[in-house]
């Protein structure tokens, strides 16, 4: 399974064999239209560029409607490259669905998706730090401040990644071996043991 975009639905727990109950999440795995196909030839590397979730006409730009019919398809919201290590032989406008991947036995895969936004954050939710809590000594009016910033003479300028607070949240996390409880292809629906990133409907690349 070289790839497929997929959407959270959310989570739940199942029982496991053994009677243990295991933490799983949703995820609604395709079906994507191929609107680009990369050659060696023509862009210097091979990839195929999937699309997934349909959007209106009038939501889509005149290029990318322009890139869709050349496909042979309607506008989609979400475009992601894969590299082409497909099992199938693929040309403009296939349709992959999750029963297409996963043919053999599929265990293990990779997720990436959008972390939740969590707003401006201070340090202690941010960057752990402890603030003054359990402190016997010292100042006690400043519970959770970042304290110092550096020293006032020399260098007399606080240093590049000095951990501060700010916007947390709204990366790009890849959470890799996630465990593949169930595969129920007829639904294009699969079940991963664990959390993987971001908020109920957010998109998600799933690769093997």
């Amino acid at each position: 399974m070289p790839g497929i975009i997929g959407k959270k639905v959310g989570m739940t727990s199942v029982f496991s064999a053994e009677g243990k109950n295991l933490p799983c999440t949703v995820i609604e795995a395709g079906p994507c239209v191929v609107t680009q196909i990369r050659t060696v030839e023509k862009d210097g590397y091979t990839a195929v560029q999937l699309a997934y979730d349909e959007i209106s006409e009038k939501h889509a730009s005149k290029a990318l409607k322009g890139h869709f019919e050349k496909a042979g398809t309607t506008p989609k919201r979400k475009l992601v490259e894969f590299k082409n290590d497909f099992p199938m032989e693929l040309k403009l406008g296939d349709t992959i669905t999750l029963a297409d991947l996963t043919k053999r036995e599929l265990k293990w895969i990779d997720v990436t998706g959008t972390s939740k936004g969590k707003g401006f954050q201070g340090v202690v939710k941010r960057h752990h730090f402890q603030g003054v809590g359990g402190q016997t000594h010292g100042q006690d009016d400043r519970l959770r401040h970042p304290g110092s910033m550096g020293a006032s003479s020399w260098p007399s300028r606080v240093f590049k990644g000095m951990r501060m607070a700010g916007q947390m949240g709204g990366d790009r996390v890849k959470v890799f071996n996630l465990e593949v409880i169930k595969v129920i292809p007829e639904n294009n629906l699969i079940i991963v043991k664990g959390s993987v990133p971001g908020a109920k409907g957010s998109y998600l690349i799933l690769e093997d």
